[in-house]
Parts: C-alpha cells; sequence; structure tokens
C-alpha cells in the first residue's frame, strides 16, 4: 500500500532585488511557482516583473530599501529611522501601488532602520493597513521587527539564510543544503537570494531534486510557525542625520555651583582643628557619653 511522503520541513525561497534584470528574472519565474520574488518598488520594470510573476503563481513581495547601517548612497525612498509616520505611510503606500499583486513586503538592505525600535513600530503600523505580512532579512541580528509588531495585525517571519553572499556555485549549494537541514531540524526554513546566474544554475539544479522529506513553500504558509525573537530593546531615539543625539534629561542632577565673586580665602589647618573640636564638643553624641558617664560616675562613687 502507498502512503504519502512525511514532510519533516519546509523550505521556504525569495528571489531579491526583482526589476531591474527581466531577461535573467525571467529565468527564476520558469522555475516551481512555489519560488516567491520581491520586487524592489522604484526599480523600471517593477510593475511588469510583479505581474508576470503573479501570473506564473509566483508569491510576491515588495523589496523596500531600508537604511543601513554603513555610509553608501542611498536609493530613492530608502527608509530612515527619523522619518516622520507620515513619510513612512506615503512611501509604503506608494510601494504598494507600484509592486502589484503584493502579499507581503521585505527590507533592502535596512541595518539602520530595522534595529529601530522607534522607525520599525512606524513601519507596523502602515503595514497594517494593507494586510501585507513582513519577511524580515535580518541584516542586523538584533533587528526589532517582532518587538515593533507586536500589538499589531503584522505577522512577522524571519530569513535564516542568504545563499549567494558570494557568487560561487560551490558555496551556493553549501548554502542551500544548510537551508534544507535547518528547515529539516526546526520544522521551516527561509533562504533569501538573488537573480544572479550563478544562483540561478544552482536552483535549477536542486529544486528540482529536494530530499523526500523537505517540501518548497511559499514564505505566507510560515505565517504561524513558531518565531524566536533574540533581540534586545533598542528603545533610543532616532535622530536626523547631522543631528546629536538627544539623551534623556537626570532628574537627578541637582543645581549648579554658583560661582563667588570674590576669591575664597583660604583656609588654615589652625581654624580647621577649632572648627571641628567645637563640632565634636557640642555634638548630641559626646553629651549623651558624657551623661552616661557621669550617672557610672556616681553609681561607682555610692557602692
Amino acid at each position: 500500500m502507498l502512503t504519502a511522503p512525511v514532510y519533516a520541513g519546509k523550505l521556504a525561497i525569495v528571489i531579491d532585488d526583482f526589476g531591474y534584470r527581466p531577461a535573467q528574472e525571467n529565468k527564476v519565474i520558469a522555475l516551481p511557482a512555489n519560488i516567491s520574488v520581491a520586487v524592489l518598488p522604484n526599480a523600471p520594470h517593477a510593475r511588469e516583473m510583479a505581474t508576470k510573476a503573479h501570473n506564473a503563481g509566483h508569491e510576491v513581495l515588495i523589496h523596500l530599501p531600508m537604511a543601513p547601517l554603513s555610509k553608501q548612497p542611498l536609493e530613492k525612498d530608502t527608509l530612515r529611522p527619523d522619518m516622520s509616520s507620515g513619510e513612512i505611510e506615503r512611501i509604503i503606500r506608494e510601494a504598494v501601488n507600484d509592486v502589484p499583486y503584493a502579499v507581503g513586503l521585505n527590507n533592502h538592505m535596512g541595518s539602520a532602520m530595522t534595529s529601530s525600535l522607534f522607525g520599525m513600530q512606524k513601519v507596523m503600523q502602515a503595514l497594517g493597513q494593507y494586510n501585507l505580512y513582513f519577511l524580515d532579512s535580518m541584516t542586523i541580528g538584533n533587528s526589532q521587527s517582532m518587538r515593533a509588531a507586536a500589538g499589531t495585525n503584522v505577522k512577522v517571519i524571519k530569513r535564516k539564510v542568504f545563499l549567494d553572499d558570494t557568487q560561487n556555485e560551490a558555496d551556493i549549494r553549501f548554502q542551500f543544503n544548510r537551508a534544507v537541514e535547518l528547515a529539516r531540524r526546526n520544522g521551516s526554513a527561509i533562504a533569501i537570494g538573488h537573480p544572479h546566474p550563478t544562483t540561478v544554475r544552482v536552483l535549477q539544479q536542486m529544486v528540482y531534486n529536494l530530499p523526500a522529506d523537505i517540501t518548497l513553500v511559499r514564505p505566507s504558509s510560515l505565517l504561524n510557525e513558531p518565531q524566536v525573537d533574540t533581540s534586545r530593546p533598542n528603545n533610543s531615539r532616532p535622530t536626523a542625520p547631522g543631528k546629536p543625539v538627544e539623551q534623556p534629561r537626570n532628574p537627578f542632577k541637582g543645581v549648579n555651583l554658583c560661582k563667588p565673586k570674590q576669591p575664597l580665602q583660604p583656609v588654615y589647618a589652625t581654624t580647621f582643628f577649632t572648627v571641628l573640636s567645637e563640632s565634636i564638643s557640642q555634638s548630641q553624641l559626646l553629651k549623651y557619653m558624657q551623661h552616661q558617664w557621669q550617672g557610672w560616675d556616681s553609681t561607682v562613687k555610692k557602692s
């Protein structure tokens, strides 16, 4: 009697940076439909490639530029932590219009943005208006996305493996197998790659030969999988570039010292010891000890 295979792990693969190289991206679209694509909203072929991918059965995400910690030129409408809620809402609204059929959003770069709790809270509030999930590309370990999504209707899932940090086929195959092993061990894993020729060749070789216990899925099918938040709170308030970071007010700072108008007279040692001896002779403790001594002395004499 034949039985269906029991799947030990679910593997989701997302190919970023769609919208710039249609010829290469068409090869990704020709791969199995469960491979998903993330489209840069300001790319020249964004609408065309999002529509083509959707029509071929692929899940579409918005690949939204977010500010990195490194100094480099930023793309148009890159999200920054110091932006207002209104500005972030405008950028996300325009991105939704530029990338039709999107059901989720992931970050392009973004180590500075995703590590800012205040910045990501504004992102999550905006995403909640469009019923989009957030795939955290995890370009920084201390991402605040899960903390920021708390209390909203936005679901967060996280990337586990980058397939192509190098464009060496052996390295990409190694990373693909690593993603498979993580899916097997943890029940699911998300791998992110790019439409490089080497990456496409590896996918063409490997996605059709997955182990029997691994199934290829869309990221949206993992929204209810358990997620572990390993971040530390980052409550620092963002400031605009060039402005100093505002430090919180210290309520225990005390008062400023008044500067004397006349130079202070020196205090000599004899004066110091005179004042000290007078203070000791007038102290309550010394008087108490004197009374006790006198009482004890009188008792001794009576006996």
